[in-house]
């Protein structure tokens, strides 16, 4: 039992083990005991769901945050948990976070304090006796006595100190706790609080007696105290009272630096202007207000009451179109205020302060916002389109405030934000949004009705009589060459038409167009009127330059006009001089040369001319445009009409629709960078622009101009013409299908180019995806359903040539004529009509459409071989003439090279034996061997086509008995 340590009793509640006290030697008459100094953090603290009394602990610590300093101790004589944990680090660290003093940078202010307090105990020790302290024992924190004694015997709380001989507590460096930094403050802090006693005139000298600290410091001070007089902190009971008087002090010191700014400002001493600015911001409350002193310097700027020099009504001309030299001269004077005092405004004011900003803000909205807002209220009076203009224009011209802005700051901070400079003009310009964005997609539909309702007027003036008979060579498109590469080359073309400049910012020629911003889009009138079909080249043109094919001038001259006349209000860049040819369709590099040379005799491209202006480009394209007509007339003196069928499409007012769709998205996109709501409602409007241009294009003008060519190929009767070489409807129904295809691949560019950086083109669920999705979905439908209407009136064709071309006695030649092995003249102009008409198909469209149709022709064709047969009689000299037709057939049909109907024509043409054999048991034979077409055609079948020979009754009972053993003499008793 030895090796067993006695127990001994442990005390409840018993501290952590401390060192003991140190005898108070400073004042060995102290009526309270000492105590010894809490350690940092008591290592037995209570959990945060332990229980004190009917609370938890962190109930309990949430009340302590929020007592007064003088209340604690009362709170903690409540019980000894409740002492401990008024000393825990919790309590006091919420406290001295409210001062903010690495934060706000204010440490050297207690440092100073700190020392001067030291300094003047140690003048009070050397000049007078040691005293008792007679003070009351009960201050404002309690049970603590005012004495000067060792920090370790302060008790459990901060101690008292007199107003008169303030002690200054020291700490060690290992005990800087939060409770050790706020009694040190407190410490320091107490004792200037009696000078807010003093009459309010009299509290700053007071406070900062002679000799007076720098301005710097004392608003330091003042800042700090207030942070102490806070509902944060509570130092007094009476702490709202003397927080009140500090704010009066605040705000004389306040007022007495703003005319010290103003003494400095008014000399150019822009030292003495930082000075008082500096100190100004360090006694301001921050959030809430504007700061007094920078609104003050901005006020007395000139700049903002000198509004009566400029006038915004002289962007207009006398024509009412928009001519914005006066605004450059505007933006240049404003630009250069904003830098000269934007520039002192750096200088002079701390960074924190953003007086650049405030000062930019309130030089956008009353000087240059009030200049928008007259000048938009002009517009707006004019037209639609006017006021459109000027609203991406006013909004372009004043983003060069950002760049200004920028510049001015980066002379002090690098890292000056951007954002910041761009808040500024989009705030400014956020009250004329909405009006834009909702006047932009109404100016868009309106654009499109007029344009849709413009080509259908023009194609009911054009409609000729019913019995008007289309001219099959009138077709543009496909007498190319090598229409594929024209459609290539167009698109090409297409595409740097796309990249024309037009400036947003309209300006008299000659004047500086630096801050124009070149988007593309107008001078392209000069290049599209080159994308018309009937100057591409080809076998014939239309009668009428400016109707069809792609060619519906109509509109785009109106577009010329404009141009001409200046009507749309933009002085182009086109204008100042430059390449005259805006397309030159030639041959792409991987085109042999002798199709180059064969091509360039067909394809029109115009001549280069750099130095040619916009003028003559305009009369240049109206002399080929005469040229063309003329040269027309001669050949088909009538304009085209509906029959025409590839005029039901016009590649020009497909362009116009592009051009007007994109001359609105990139006034749209001007605003791109707008955040926030007015940012998602831009990017909604740039996506609803290209919706709408979609429908447009794809139910106005598409999906119509494809049913009137549907409804006209069903009623195309082959016998009511004397074509013969081909389907007039047919040919200019594949002209049309190049022209959709054509449309299609322009709006893949221009979604390509203008749209997809916008929206995220892999998103299925995306508004503009799904329209475009659509709008290739209503062009394949209707490509489909005019294949199926042009399959029928091909094959009637193609009927009609044999029947009318095949002579009564073709495969029953008289016995004295020359054998001719090659085809008849029936099967040739029917395999010229299939191939001239399956390869305009090709290049328009893909590859599994024109595969079906290719199948479609060819089971379609077997038909009409196999009734022809059968309405002929063939001797066997005529089925060497079966057979050699049959053979072409079969030619033409392996050029296709598709397998099925490839197989199935094979199996015909091995047909073609039974008219050759001689022997009519071979022939029996021949018809019964049921392998021998692959189960293509079966016995009975070929029993039918054999019926056609001319020695049929001859050959019957002979064919018949091999056949099937039959033999009426034999087999047949007569009862």
């Amino acid at each position: 039992m030895d090796k067993f340590a006695t127990l001994e009793p442990v005390r409840l509640y018993n501290p952590t083990a401390t060192p003991p006290p140190p005898p108070s030697s400073s004042n060995p008459f102290s009526l309270h005991r000492p105590t010894v100094a809490p350690p940092i953090r008591r290592a037995n603290a209570p959990a945060p769901f332990q229980l004190i009394g009917r609370l938890p602990v962190d109930v309990h610590i949430l009340v302590l945050t929020h007592l007064a300093v003088p209340d604690i101790p009362a709170y903690a004589r409540c019980s000894r948990a409740l002492a401990n944990l008024a000393r825990d680090e919790r309590v006091w660290e919420a406290r001295w976070n409210a001062f903010a003093v690495e934060r706000n940078k204010l440490a050297d202010v207690l440092d100073a304090l700190e020392d001067k307090l030291k300094v003047q105990n140690a003048l009070d020790r050397g000049h007078a006796p040691p005293t008792l302290a007679t003070e009351s024992l009960d201050d404002d924190f309690g049970d603590f006595a005012s004495v000067d004694t060792h920090p370790a015997q302060l008790g459990d709380f901060v101690g008292g100190f007199s107003f008169s001989t303030p002690a200054v507590p020291t700490f060690g460096q290992g005990q800087q706790t939060f409770r050790a930094q706020y009694i040190r403050a407190h410490a320091l802090l107490k004792p200037l609080l009696s000078a807010l006693s003093a009459p309010p005139h009299a509290v700053l000298s007071s406070l900062f007696p002679s000799p007076t600290p720098p301005l710097r410091d004392q608003a330091h001070t003042l800042r700090l105290l207030s942070r102490f007089l806070s509902q944060d902190v509570k130092p007094l009971r009476d702490w709202a009272k003397l927080a009140s008087a500090l704010r009066a002090a605040i705000d004389r010191f306040e007022d007495g630096l703003l005319t010290a700014f103003d003494v400095a400002d008014g000399k150019g001493d822009e030292r003495g202007m930082r000075e008082a600015a500096e100190a100004s911001w360090e006694v301001w409350e921050g959030p809430g207000a504007e700061w007094e002193l920078g609104k003050v310097w901005a006020e007395k700027l000139e700049i903002f009451y000198e509004q009566s020099r400029w006038k915004p009504l002289d962007n207009f001309t006398n024509d009412a179109e928009l001519d914005f030299t006066a605004m450059d001269g505007f933006l240049a004077d404003i630009l250069s205020a904003l830098e000269e005092h934007g520039a002192r405004a750096v200088r002079v004011f701390p960074s924190d302060a953003n007086v650049l900003i405030s000062f930019a803000d309130r030089l956008a909205n009353e000087v240059v916002g009030e200049y928008i807002s007259s000048l938009l209220t002009r517009a707006r009076e004019i037209s639609n389109e006017v006021f459109l203009k000027a609203t991406a224009a006013s909004f372009k011209e004043a983003w060069r405030m950002v760049d200004t802005i920028v510049q001015v700051a980066a002379a002090k901070d690098s890292d000056f934000p951007k954002t910041k400079a761009e808040d500024v003009v989009y705030r400014m310009f956020e009250p004329n949004m909405d009006e834009y964005l909702d006047e932009e997609v109404e100016f868009v539909k309106q654009s499109f009705e007029m344009t849709c309702r413009s080509w259908e007027k023009q194609l009911s003036e054009h409609a000729l009589p019913t019995d008007t008979t289309p001219n099959a060579e009138t077709a543009r498109f496909l007498g190319s060459h090598n229409p594929a590469q024209v459609k290539r080359t167009v698109l090409a073309s297409f595409t740097d038409v796309l990249l024309l400049p037009v400036t947003i910012v309209p300006r008299t020629v000659g004047k500086a167009v630096g801050a124009a911003l070149t988007t593309g889009g107008s001078a392209a009138v000069q290049g599209i009127s080159m994308l018309n079909p009937q100057r591409w080249g080809g076998t014939g043109t239309s009668g009428n330059g400016s109707a069809g094919g792609g060619g519906g001038g109509f509109p785009f001259a109106r577009m010329s006009s404009w141009s001409a006349n200046g009507k749309d209000g933009y002085v182009r860049d086109f204008e100042k001089g430059g390449d005259g040819m805006l397309f030159d369709i030639g041959a792409d590099e991987d085109e042999e040369p002798d199709a180059t040379n064969e091509k360039a005799d067909n394809v029109a491209a115009p001549e280069a001319t750099p130095t040619n202006t916009a003028r003559s480009s305009i009369a240049a394209r109206d002399s080929l445009s005469s040229m063309t007509s003329l040269d027309s007339t001669k050949t088909n003196p009538k304009p085209p009409g509906l029959d025409n069928l590839d005029l039901l499409l016009s590649l020009d007012t497909a362009l116009e629709l592009i051009h007007a769709d994109r001359e609105s998205l990139k006034r749209a996109e001007t605003f791109s960078g707008y955040p926030g709501t007015y940012g998602h409602r831009v990017r909604d409007t740039i996506e609803e622009i290209f919706v709408l241009l979609l429908q447009a294009l794809g139910e106005r003008h598409i999906k119509p101009g494809f049913d009137t060519a549907i409804e006209s190929m069903k009623s195309y009767k082959p016998a009511e013409h004397e074509e013969t070489k081909s389907v007039a409807p047919l040919l200019q129904f594949f002209e049309l299908v190049h022209i959709g295809d054509t449309m299609q691949s322009m709006i893949q560019v221009y979604f390509d180019k203008e749209l997809a950086p916008h929206i995220d083109r892999h998103d299925f669920l995306n508004t503009v995806v799904r329209e475009k999705k659509h709008f290739e979905d209503v062009l394949d439908d209707c490509v489909a359903g005019g294949l199926n209407a042009a399959t029928d009136a091909l094959m009637n064709q193609v009927e009609h040539i044999i029947q009318k071309l095949t002579k009564p006695r073709e495969y029953y030649p008289p016995e004295d004529s020359p054998l001719e092995l090659g085809p008849t003249e029936g099967c040739r102009e029917a395999i010229k009509c299939l191939q001239m008409h399956c390869q305009l198909l090709r290049g328009s469209t893909s590859k599994e459409v024109l595969e079906v149709f290719y199948q479609e022709v060819g089971i379609r064709l077997i038909a009409i071989l196999q009734k022809h047969l059968k309405r002929q009689i063939i001797s066997l000299s005529g089925g060497f003439q079966v057979i050699a037709d049959l053979n072409a057939y079969h030619a033409f049909i392996t050029s296709l090279r598709v397998p099925t109907i490839t197989a199935e024509f094979a199996y015909l043409k091995m047909l073609g034996h039974v008219y050759v054999v001689e022997d009519a048991k071979d022939l029996a034979q021949i018809v019964r061997d049921v392998t021998r077409y692959g189960g293509a055609y079966r016995p009975e079948d070929i029993y039918e086509f054999i019926q056609r020979r001319s020695d049929w009754k001859k050959i019957e009972k002979t064919v018949d008995k091999t056949m099937y053993n039959l033999s009426f003499k034999e087999d047949c008793v007569l009862c």
